[in-house]
């Protein structure tokens, strides 16, 4: 198992937005834009094959290119190139960083100084949501899938692992970007899926204070 030690200190930066990764989860990515070809084609070479997945900020009265503070990386596990160049590429989560500063130079691409100090836990096994009461849980998705028009297999949301359904919940559904950055810095699994809870019965209100549509 890799410790936090062994992580490099600068890693490639991908700004996508709405794109959440999550420790011990996957994304597929479609890279086409020539600056990231580039930065897949040199991740390649390096022994750790990291991609830092970052929340663009945009802070009002700014040029538009701010970065959040803290994102994840994902190591490229799968990849397949198409006729015309473009890649379709698997990340799967390692571990969040926190951004100290970008790094100038010659690429196409960003890529910034991190820190992984503080995210020791991404490292470690499958965590568990002890107070979980899933039943409950599973109703109000229901609510906001039948609201959204949206189909699940819900034998296997009831069987799946706790950590796998709240975080494949959180990359998936559609929250806004801002409220998946705080999907992603949630401290731990059961303020995850709090957090997740939040989002999913603002939305049945329509995003307003008011009554939960039925």
């Amino acid at each position: 198992m890799i410790k936090h030690s062994e992580l490099p200190d600068t890693i490639p930066i991908f700004p996508l937005g709405g794109a959440l990764l999550l420790p011990r989860s996957r994304l597929p990515l479609h890279i086409f834009e020539p600056r990231y070809l580039q930065m897949f084609e040199d991740t390649l070479k390096t022994p750790e094959r990291l991609i830092g997945m970052v929340q663009p900020n945009v802070v009002p009265g700014r040029d538009g290119h701010g970065l959040h503070t803290i994102g994840c990386a994902g190591r490229v596990t799968q990849f397949s190139e198409t006729e015309d160049g473009r890649y379709m590429v698997t990340l799967a989560g390692v571990s969040r960083f926190r951004v100290v500063s970008e790094v100038e130079g010659f690429h196409p691409y960003r890529k910034c100084e991190v820190s992984w100090d503080g995210f020791a836990r991404d490292l470690g096994k499958e965590e568990a949501d002890t107070d979980f009461d899933r039943q409950p849980f599973l109703d109000t998705l229901g609510r906001y899938f039948d609201a959204r028009g949206l189909s699940a297999d819900w034998e296997t949301l009831k069987d799946a692992e706790d950590e796998l359904l709240i975080n494949s919940l959180s990359m998936m559904l559609d929250f806004d970007q801002e409220d998946k950055q705080a999907l992603l810095e949630a401290p731990s699994l059961s303020t995850r899926r709090e957090t997740l809870i939040t989002l999913i019965e603002y939305a049945l209100r329509g995003g307003n204070e008011g009554e939960m549509i039925q």
